[in-house]
C-alpha cells in the first residue's frame, strides 16, 4: 500500500509543530513535495508550491509588522535587512529543521535518495507552506502568531546582530580591505514555478566559496549569499 494511504493520522505531525488544523487535508497537502506526486500522479491533486507562494508573503507581511512594532528607533534600511535576514531560505529551513518537519514530507523516493528530507529549499518551502496551510484554515492572525512563536529566538537575535545595510557592498569592502578579490557570484540553483521562484546563490573570493543565500529573486539570493559570507568572515557578530 502506498505511503500516503498507509499513514492517515496527521496527530504526529501537528505534535511536532503544536497546532491543531481544523482541515487536516489542508496541512497535508502542506506537505506534499513536487517530486512524490512525479512518482504517484493521482496521489494528489497537487504539490504544496501554491501553499508556499502564499506563505511566502503572509511571512514577509508577519515579519514586518513585528520588526516595525518592536523596533521604532530602526530606520528603513535596517528595517529592511533584518526582514531579509529572517525570511531569507537559510533561516526559515533552519526552523523547520528545529521542528522536524522534513521527517513528515511526502517526498519521491529519488529525492529522498539524494537527501531531499534535509535540503534546505525543500525545508523552507515546507514551512511556508504550512504558514500558507494555516491561514487557509484559521486566519490571519492564527498564522501570525504561530510563526511569531516558532520564530521568537531569531527575532530577538536580530536585535543584537549589527546588520550591515547592503551586505554585497560591506563583503566587496571587507574582500578590498583584506587585499582579496572582488566578491563573485553565481545562481546555483532555481527551484519552483514561474509564479514561486527561489534561488540559491553561491559567492566567492579567491576561487573559494565563501557564503551562500536564497530569496526569491536573484538580487536577494546574492544579498543573503554575501550576508552569510560576511559571517563565516567573521564580519558580522
Amino acid at each position: 500500500m502506498e505511503w500516503h494511504k498507509r499513514v492517515k493520522r496527521l496527530g504526529p505531525v501537528e505534535t511536532a509543530l503544536d497546532v491543531s488544523f481544523h482541515d487536516k487535508e489542508l496541512l497535508r497537502l502542506a506537505l506534499v513535495h513536487s517530486s512524490y506526486l512525479n512518482e504517484n500522479p493521482t496521489a494528489f491533486s497537487e504539490p504544496n508550491e501554491r501553499l508556499e507562494f502564499l506563505g511566502d508573503a503572509l511571512i514577509g507581511a508577519v515579519v514586518a509588522e513585528e520588526l516595525y512594532r518592536r523596533n521604532p528607533e530602526w530606520s528603513e534600511g535596517r528595517l529592511t535587512e533584518a526582514r531579509s535576514a529572517l525570511v531569507r531560505g537559510e533561516t526559515l529551513a533552519r526552523l523547520a529543521e528545529s521542528l522536524g518537519l522534513g521527517d513528515h514530507l511526502y517526498m519521491g523516493r529519488g529525492e529522498e535518495a539524494g537527501g531531499g528530507r534535509d535540503r534546505p529549499t525543500n525545508l523552507a518551502a515546507a514551512l511556508e507552506a504550512v504558514v500558507g496551510a494555516l491561514f487557509l484554515d484559521q486566519g490571519y492572525e492564527a498564522a501570525r502568531d504561530w510563526f511569531l512563536r516558532i520564530s521568537s529566538a531569531e527575532l530577538s537575535t536580530l536585535g543584537e546582530k549589527s546588520v550591515p545595510t547592503n551586505p554585497k557592498s560591506a563583503l566587496q569592502e571587507l574582500a578590498q580591505g583584506k587585499g582579496l578579490d572582488s566578491p563573485s557570484y553565481r545562481i546555483i540553483e532555481t527551484t519552483g514555478k514561474d509564479h514561486a521562484r527561489r534561488f540559491t546563490a553561491e559567492v566567492s573570493i579567491d576561487g573559494r566559496v565563501v557564503g551562500r543565500g536564497t530569496g526569491t529573486r536573484k538580487s536577494q539570493a546574492e544579498q543573503a549569499a554575501a550576508a552569510d559570507a560576511l559571517q563565516t568572515m567573521g564580519d558580522v557578530p
